[in-house]
């Protein structure tokens, strides 16, 4: 598969099949998405798969706290600014209705979205799940180079006929994320990722983003 291809193919996956996704085969995308840039050649990023019956076990206990905690237990980072300006916020308010819409969920229908949402907490039915942590001390920039990591991990599961499901949701369960993989004070939990094999038959999976024109966000000089 072309990089081209990947790229174009590439999406947000909210619905898995049950697939197993063998040990070995995570194990080649991580060692070939080792090779992202990294400045400095700091390699920050922290990586802990979880699946099998561990990965239920997990889900599990998430399960039994969402009720009384439907938020989870806050974040360490904010996942959006605050206050978006545009075109941003209209962005965020548009794929959230256009995603609501392949469900039939409308905007007045709260319960429907909170069902909706927390099927995150089940890594959409996914076999396998990654969670993503960088060390405290690190700053913007190594934060980008774990953004190009993860990048790198959704296109080359696209090589091997997977998809995956970027998920900062996960931030609002650091603790919980955090003692259950077993990871360290000095790091920071980023996000979580399902990986697996899509539901080509689930309307969610239809879902296609809209994106920017050129125009909107490029500027050519002297080209």
């Amino acid at each position: 598969m072309k990089v081209s291809e990947a790229l174009d193919t590439r999406f947000t996956c909210r619905a898995f099949k049950d697939t197993p996704v063998s040990r070995k085969t995570i194990e080649t995308i991580l060692e070939t998405a080792k090779r992202a840039p990294s400045g400095g050649n700091l390699q920050p990023w922290h990586v802990y798969v979880v699946g099998g019956e561990d990965l239920q076990a997990f889900k599990k206990t998430i399960a039994e706290k969402l009720p009384e905690n439907p938020f989870g237990e806050g974040s360490e980072y904010d996942v959006y600014p605050p206050s978006l300006k545009e075109p941003y916020k209209s962005r965020r308010f548009k794929v959230g209705e256009d995603m609501y819409a392949t469900i039939n969920v409308s905007r007045e229908d709260k319960a429907g979205r909170l069902k909706q949402f927390a099927r995150n907490f089940e890594f959409f039915g996914a076999p396998v799940a990654l969670f993503f942590a960088i060390d405290r001390t690190m700053q913007e920039g190594q934060w980008a180079d774990l953004g190009m990591f993860i990048q790198s991990i959704m296109l080359l599961a696209r090589e091997h006929g997977l998809d995956t499901c970027p998920q900062e949701a996960w931030a609002i369960w650091y603790k919980t994320v955090g003692e259950f993989v077993g990871i360290p004070e000095e790091q920071m939990l980023f996000c979580g990722l399902g990986i697996g094999h899509r539901d080509e038959e689930a309307q969610i999976n239809s879902l296609r983003s809209d994106r920017a024109d050129l125009a909107e966000f490029v500027k050519f000089q002297g080209i």
